[in-house]
């Protein structure tokens, strides 16, 4: 199957499904903004760069995390004041939703498998990897802290990645074990 029919399944299956619900959030928290079209549409954009390039680990947090940090921008670049509330959004009453329980267990299994996934790693690559894609910190404070190239970091950070989506393909990728 070619790569952008994959993609465009993939974003089918992860993406789509949460687009009303991410407007009518949007437009709750943002109802100042009279493009939120744009804003969604970039969102996506954003969305599926970062997913071309393996590092989404949850669509959903992601497309609402992303929406949420360009709504912040559009409104400072508007000139608009907002209450200090809005810069301290709490997207997880999103990422919940209301979810049922299997939606639960799937969610608790994607994380089980990606835990598994990290810890499989090399020591090396796998401090790598955490203090990178799950603590946020940047390559040159890498490799500070762990006394090595910012080179070394990059080098294993996108073996750390490889390594994890060749686990995820050999140890089933849970989402589309799913009916």
């Amino acid at each position: 199957m070619p790569p952008h029919t994959d993609q465009a399944r993939w974003f089918a299956e992860h993406v789509q499904p949460h687009e009303a619900v991410l407007r009518a959030w949007l437009h709750g928290k943002f109802p100042k903004l009279p493009d939120l079209e744009d804003l969604v549409q970039e969102a996506h954009a954003r969305l599926l760069r970062a997913h071309a390039e393996g590092t989404v680990v949850c669509p959903r947090a992601f497309l609402f995390h992303t929406a949420r940090n360009l709504a912040l921008n559009a409104l400072r670049h508007r000139g608009y004041t907002h209450p200090e509330s809005l810069t301290e959004t709490d997207v997880s009453s999103v990422l919940d939703g209301g979810v049922g329980v299997p939606e639960s267990v799937a969610h608790a299994e994607d994380i089980q498998l990606l835990i598994a996934a990290i810890q499989s790693l090399p020591e090396r690559c796998r401090q790598v990897f955490t203090l990178r894609k799950i603590y946020g910190l940047a390559q040159k404070e890498i490799a500070v802290r762990l006394g090595i190239s910012e080179n070394t970091v990059e080098v294993q950070g996108a073996i750390g990645i490889r390594k994890c989506a060749e686990y995820f393909q050999r140890h089933g990728d849970a989402p589309s074990r799913r009916p």
